[in-house]
């Protein structure tokens, strides 16, 4: 009986431990997405001003 009472603790130690890894996972992926994200804005908003610039001098 007490092996059995062992390996379900282990076994809910090991769940437990996974969740909080996966939670960590989750969180760096959402922070890469977020840079990503910031990166392409930055450099969509440069080339986007230049091409504004450039059509309201030819007009």
């Amino acid at each position: 009986m007490t092996k059995a009472l062992v390996k379900l603790q282990f076994k809910i130690a090991e769940m437990r431990s996974e969740k909080g890894a996966t939670a960590v996972e989750y969180g760096l992926m959402v922070a890469l997405i977020a840079v990503v994200i910031i990166v392409a804005v930055a450099l969509l908003g440069t080339n986007l001003k230049t091409m504004f610039n450039s059509v309201a001098t030819s007009i």
